[in-house]
């Protein structure tokens, strides 16, 4: 394994956090824990700590020796001071002695030693960090170690690879019991500079914050090193399997089979596929190897303790293919139950929900899950690094980890359980594809959406716009011609692999034409009709495909103008097909309200927009002899129509889960221009 430290890069980070007032201590600690961290080798998303010990001032501007260690909420290859809570040591190190320490109250000894109560609270494995009595303690959970650690006679395997510097420690759940026997075990042997935890991880630890990160580097070398010296022997791979469903059309498939009818609950689902995801899958034993637990305990919580593997055939198509996916799922469950029941028993305990978080579909690829998109590429990444480590393992020898007792009492832990457990925002799981969402109506809906906890889509036929936000913004955000159905077909493809499907569909995007319509040319009338009535068919039509695939109902708005209620003069090639708009949305309200598919509109006027814009309104205003801001708030309520208010209304017609062939009018009152 590289080793990364460099001295400039090290100095850079005195010199920035010193400014700042922070300590040299501190700025090491920064700098190593970042390098740990942005090595998936090592870390990955939150697994593994660091700390270091140092002195700080409180409020009352006494010094105190303090343990700067990583909290929780943030990751090591981006942690920043503020994520190394200080905890006072002396109280930390007055517990040595002490026998047990129950969870509550290990958490909050900690948080009451805190010297500054707003600080995230500090790791689980605090005491650990404290107990040791170096300076600087550094653990991950290494790839090569779990490999090491996680088979039969690990520990007479890393005793002979490993030198005597190097300590032992059998599994033992994370908390203060674990501390206590790290300390033990330190004590038996003060020479050592590296404990091993089997089937967890590794620490290393020293008095300079170089030294730390040189034994980690050191010793995860040396592991990936006999690895390689081991007789190897490939898995034997099963004949890859030649079928024609793809990852899109299976995703929204999963995705429904995977959501309680009792529940608006949907999760995100993720396709990938790559050598190392290949390799695991299709080998032959892999309904064995792996269902046999993760390869460290805390993955649990992301990845629960098995994946579900569906076989497919060449025949499969999708019908047979749902058919068997919905077994698989099925037994999936019936054995969490199981799962559950058997280690639950003598415990309150609720039972999480029993579907799988990876779903390996061979011949295809693998489908990770999360409740948000976030979640589903921490499930996919961990996934990923137990497939590589599983497989390793298999190729030298079996597959072996903890107690299934013991991976159930991680996943039922509820310090672990509090990583995750956040509160639910409305939208949470929800998939918004929005069209015309470059433009101020688009954007401000997809900006709420976000808001309300939504994984939204931003399609746009503005391709210099796209190019220009996609990278600055976290959400997907693409070309699409939605006039164009092998345009909307591809995008939606890429959204169903990303995401697992689509919930609800805004679609938003139109055109503005204006003049008498006896004068319209019939290519212009035509061409307002691709842009504002026959785009929302192409849209809406290829989205209903998808949710009806998903069985999961779903939501269509349209953004249907006043001009469909109330014709201006002039307007009529505008205003013609947002009439048939308006039909169009009931229609889909009347064939597919039984599917649970909802579908309404909003009417909104005068919005200042791509559409309405500064100089048409400028014109309009003059032409009534009123000022702008006459113009504006010429409605009953006097008060200007904003594209928020518009957002808003698509955002109520979204949950309003009793409405549909409904149109939601936002225009300040215009009675001429309301619904008859």
């Amino acid at each position: 394994m590289k080793n990364n430290w460099s001295e400039k890069d090290a100095k850079q980070f005195i010199r920035k956090y010193t400014s700042k007032g922070y300590t040299e201590d501190i700025a090491y600690r920064v700098y190593t824990t970042q390098l740990l961290g942005n090595n998936p080798k090592l870390v990955l998303h939150g697994g593994g700590n660091t700390s270091v010990k140092t002195v700080a001032r409180d409020l009352d501007s006494k010094k105190y020796d303090v343990l700067c260690v990583k909290g929780s909420g943030w990751d090591m290859g981006d942690i920043e001071p503020e994520g190394l809570p200080a905890v006072k040591l002396k109280p930390m190190l007055s517990m040595i002695n002490k026998t047990k320490l129950s969870d509550h109250d290990m958490v909050n000894f900690q948080k009451r030693n805190l010297l500054d109560t707003k600080s995230p609270n500090p790791s689980v494995e605090t005491f650990l960090h404290a107990f040791l009595p170096h300076k600087f303690v550094d653990h991950t959970h290494a790839d090569a170690i779990l490999d090491i650690t996680n088979r039969p006679n690990s520990l007479e395997i890393c005793k002979r690879i490993f030198g005597p510097k190097v300590g032992y420690v059998p599994y033992i759940m994370p908390g203060f019991l674990l501390a206590k026997k790290v300390y033990e075990t330190y004590q038996k042997n003060p020479e050592v500079n590296c404990l091993i935890l089997l089937n967890h991880g590794i620490f290393t630890f020293s008095n300079s914050a170089k030294e730390s990160y040189d034994l980690m580097i050191k010793n995860v070398t040396i592991a990936e090193s006999a690895i390689k010296k081991m007789k190897s022997k490939k898995i034997k791979q099963v004949r890859p399997t030649m079928n024609t469903l793809r990852p899109s059309d299976i995703a929204p498939i999963l995705r429904g089979l995977l959501t309680d009818d009792n529940k608006d609950d949907t999760f995100i689902i993720n396709f990938r596929l790559n050598k190392d995801i290949k390799y695991f899958m299709n080998g032959v034993g892999v309904k064995k190897y792996s269902h046999r637990g993760t390869v460290t305990p805390d993955h649990v919580i992301r990845i629960k303790p098995y994946p579900l593997v569906i076989d497919i055939t060449p025949k499969d198509d999708l019908i047979s293919f749902t058919e068997k996916a919905s077994r698989e799922v099925k037994k999936y469950k019936s054995k969490y139950l199981s799962y559950f029941k058997k280690h639950s028993k003598g415990k309150s305990l609720t039972m999480l929900d029993p579907y799988p978080r990876v779903i390996y579909v061979t011949g295809v690829g693998m489908f990770s899950i999360g409740t948000s998109h976030h979640a589903s590429l921490i499930a996919g990444d961990l996934a990923e690094t137990n497939a590589r480590v599983i497989a390793s393992v298999e190729e030298t020898s079996k597959y072996q980890t903890i107690k299934e007792k013991d991976i159930f009492d991680i996943e039922y832990w509820s310090l672990e359980q509090a990583k995750i457990n956040k509160t639910k925002k409305s939208m949470q799981g929800k998939v918004v594809v929005i069209t015309g969402s470059l433009g101020t109506i688009g954007y401000e809906t997809y900006k709420l959406f976000k808001n309300y906890g939504a994984e939204v889509v931003l399609l746009d036929i503005d391709n210099k716009k796209v190019n220009k936000i996609k990278n600055s913004i976290p959400e997907l955000c693409m070309y699409a011609d939605v006039t164009n159905r092998k345009s909307i077909r591809n995008a939606y493809k890429i959204i169903c692999e990303r995401y697992g499907g689509i919930d609800i569909l805004i679609s938003n995007a139109g055109s503005v034409s204006e003049g008498p319509i006896a004068s319209v040319s019939d290519n212009d009338l035509k061409k307002s009709f691709d842009d504002n009535f026959f785009s929302h068919q192409i849209c809406a039509s290829e989205a209903v495909k998808i949710i009806l695939k998903q069985k999961t109902k779903g939501c269509l708005l349209f953004n249907i103008s006043k001009q469909s209620v109330n014709p201006g003069s002039n307007f009529g090639s505008y205003g013609l097909p947002k009439t048939a708009l308006l039909g169009l949305c009931k229609q889909y309200a009347l064939d597919y309200g039984k599917y649970g598919i909802r579908s309404n509109g909003v009417n909104a006027d005068r919005i200042k927009s791509g559409i309405l814009d500064s100089s048409m309104i400028t014109s309009r205003a003059k032409a009534r002899r009123l000022s702008v801001k006459d113009y504006m708030e010429g409605n009953l309520l006097s008060k200007e129509v904003i594209a928020y208010d518009v957002a808003m209304a698509f955002y109520h017609l979204a949950i309003s889960k009793k409405s549909t062939g409904a149109i939601l009018t936002v225009d300040g009152g215009n009675i001429a221009a309301s619904m008859r």
